[in-house]
């Protein structure tokens, strides 16, 4: 069996001031295989967004131990933490977090500079990229002229520019249709299966969870199942119900 591409032991991790602290991971520990999709669902305040933070190293836990293809993030500098964070991991966001002030090939484009590319190959990367997520001739095009679901698959572009082999999504389909959401979802798979992308993606959609491999769901900061995705195919698509 091939070694875990993400490992937490023991993490925990709590926010506010002594006394009144809120815990979003306790004790939790998890390994995620290369290759797998994983999706995580929970009520809100469960810790999904915290644990993909950790998984990122965008956070730092208060006890236990993140490692990254067998690195351990806390142990990194923070030069160090960019650099794997930009040639190993891709992120998706509900909100696509694009730059408003850039073009279409600017927000894909810039991911690529900071990794050290050349302009050639950024040029080359950038059009392979939008093209993979099937975005033409919308080059010089700014965010507020696309639609939700070019938005998003903008923001996938710039994901997988650099040729991460992790893409963390946090409710890619939150903020979009049904049927928009579902090209986004059927393109996360696609990545998956045709690039072997690793993939783990916070939803509260259950028939989005369907495709992953995996789902796992998390309460107070535990993990509190682990199913594989075949038992849930015959789940409706409801949305989690907030608890």
């Amino acid at each position: 069996m091939a070694d875990a591409v993400i490992v937490l032991n023991g993490v925990s991790k709590s926010y506010g001031p002594p006394g009144h602290r809120a815990v979003a991971l306790d004790k939790l520990s998890l390994e995620i295989l290369p290759g797998e999709f994983v999706s995580l669902m929970g009520p809100s305040g469960s810790g999904k967004s915290t644990l993909l933070s950790l998984m990122a190293g965008l956070d730092t836990p208060d006890e236990g131990t993140v490692r990254l293809n067998g690195v351990e993030l806390e142990k990194l500098r923070d030069r160090e933490l960019s650099r794997l964070r930009l040639r190993t991991v891709g992120f998706v966001f509900q909100s696509f977090n694009l730059l408003p002030a850039f073009t279409v090939e600017e927000n894909v484009s810039w991911p690529l500079e900071f990794s050290g590319y050349g302009r050639t190959e950024v040029k080359q990367r950038t059009g392979e990229a939008l093209k993979r997520v099937n975005i033409v001739d919308c080059e010089r095009r700014y965010p507020t002229e696309l639609s939700g679901g070019e938005q998003q698959r903008v923001a996938i572009a710039r994901a997988i520019a650099t040729a991460p082999e992790i893409i963390l999504a946090d409710e890619p389909t939150g903020n979009l249709d049904s049927h928009t959401g579902e090209g986004i979802l059927d393109l996360l798979r696609d990545l998956n299966h045709s690039q072997k992308v690793t993939v783990v993606m916070v939803t509260h959609n259950v028939y989005a969870a369907t495709y992953g491999h995996r789902t796992l769901e998390l309460r107070d900061g535990k993990i509190v199942h682990d199913v594989e995705a075949p038992q849930l195919q015959a789940t409706p698509i409801v949305e989690l119900a907030e608890r």
